[in-house]
């Protein structure tokens, strides 16, 4: 049985290393956060994900799952070494390497016999090569590299990985193939494919994937913008246009844009990689803009509304992460609407069911917290719902209506029914659906 060890205790790394373990296997995570690593001894994890925290602490108490903050330990106790470090955008859009070669370094340092690299982190095409660049200095054991990008939604990263669509295995020699193989044999036995390829089509997969979601998103929602200025429904489009089998029915819903780690940066790092080959984009390049204009609807729906002067005036926000059932705010929608509504003069109180301490680090004393969703309704002007977690689907509408300063919703996800709002005397805003609010006459 392979040894392994993930270096990088993220999101990625976390959710990898625990489900290794979960099949049987020792795995050693490693990171070089000493505070982290301590806590995660103790079974407390750093990120919100549904069943992680069960699974940690189960595999703890097996002695499957070691934590430390030594790299030694990790490299040459182990055969199969994953790299699942950060890889945060540059200024330029470019994704940051500085840590995955920083990981490789030490991989050289450390290295005690034959070794597969895996690159578990989002990288661009290339990265593979600098990796065995480095690894190829001043030493004498023989290694393989290999690129295995990770395909998991947050907030169902335990099902992604143990139940996966798919395993997209980049590699060149036939060692690394069997052990990689192997590796994955208990998560594909219902018949899911390892896809095996060469390592740089293996890196395109990852981008091309999450690009090609992002667009359908942003088609989405512009489809959204031209259904409110004609009338239509764009709900009704959606479920038209997913039924036909070769358009499918994921990633259509209309809303206030994608956020989150992966597809802002890697639609940017996908554009700053073909613009270094001389290549333009340009439907990605739109996707990205018109994804930053989606997160912008719902202000300019309030500013309708209301007016610029939006002073004395306070918005109740149900939801702050990028999606429900996290807690992750990186590029969140959130984070635009109420930025803008500060800058406008308005006060904020905002409640999301994972996200506050996120939040708190983003807006410090700039915006008041709720601790439910209910309380913070009294003398608002208005609720803005941003994120689409199952407790906001179904409220108390005479609780929302008597607490509330005025009775107007903004559906930024569109999970009410306009009928049933209005029936209970609401104003009500959402996105790219008719109704005598947002329609043009």
């Amino acid at each position: 049985m392979y040894k392994i060890s993930v270096v990088g205790t993220g999101y990625v790394g976390l959710v990898a290393g625990t489900c290794f373990a979960e099949s049987g296997r020792t795995v050693i995570c490693v990171d070089k956060d000493k505070n982290k690593i301590m806590k995660l001894k103790k079974g407390i994890i750093p990120i919100y994900e549904p069943g992680l925290e069960e699974l940690v602490k189960k595999n703890i108490e097996k002695k499957r799952l070691i934590f430390t903050t030594e790299l030694k330990e990790g490299v040459q106790n182990s055969d199969i070494i994953f790299i699942a470090v950060g890889t945060p955008p540059g200024e330029d859009g470019s994704a940051d390497l500085r840590y995955v070669l920083e990981v490789a370094e030490g991989i050289r340092k450390y290295i005690n016999g034959y070794k597969i690299v895996v690159n578990k982190s989002t990288v661009p095409v290339g990265t593979g090569a600098k990796v065995k660049a480095i690894l190829s200095e001043q030493t004498k054991y023989k290694f393989d590299v290999v690129s295995n990008p990770e395909f998991l939604k947050e907030g169902a990263a335990i099902d992604d990985f143990m139940k996966p669509d798919r395993v997209v295995i980049g590699c060149e020699s036939e060692e690394a193939r069997k052990a990689m193989e192997y590796l994955y044999s208990p998560f594909v036995r219902t018949g899911a494919p390892i896809l095996f390829m060469d390592i740089k089509s293996a890196e395109m997969t990852k981008y091309a994937a999450n690009a090609m979601l992002a667009t359908r998103i942003s088609f989405m929602n512009e489809i959204s913008r031209l259904c409110e200025a004609v009338g239509a429904d764009v709900t009704m489009v959606r479920k038209g246009i997913g039924t036909d089998a070769r358009i499918g029915k994921s990633f259509l819903f209309a809303g206030i844009g994608y956020g989150g780690s992966c597809f802002p940066k890697d639609v940017k790092a996908l554009i700053r990689t073909a613009k270094e080959n001389k290549i333009r984009l340009k439907i990605i390049e739109v996707v990205e803009q018109t994804n930053e204009e989606q997160k912008e609807i719902i202000v300019k729906k309030i500013i309708k509304r209301f007016g610029k002067n939006l002073k004395g005036k306070l918005f109740a926000v149900w939801g702050l992460s990028f999606k429900p059932n996290t807690d992750d705010m990186r590029e969140a929608p959130s984070i635009v609407i109420i930025n803008n509504l500060l800058k406008l003069g308005a006060k904020i109180i905002a409640y999301d069911p994972a996200a506050m301490n996120e939040a708190k680090k983003i807006f410090g004393k700039k915006i008041m917290y709720a601790k439910n969703n209910y309380n913070m309704l009294k003398n608002a002007t208005a609720l803005i719902l941003v994120t689409e977690w199952q407790e906001f689907r179904e409220p108390d509408f005479e609780i929302i209506k008597k607490k509330m300063k005025e009775p107007i919703i903004f559906d930024g996800r569109n999970i009410l029914e306009p009928e049933i709002v209005k029936k209970f005397g609401f104003e009500y805003y959402c996105i790219g659906r008719p109704n005598k609010e947002n329609r043009k006459e």
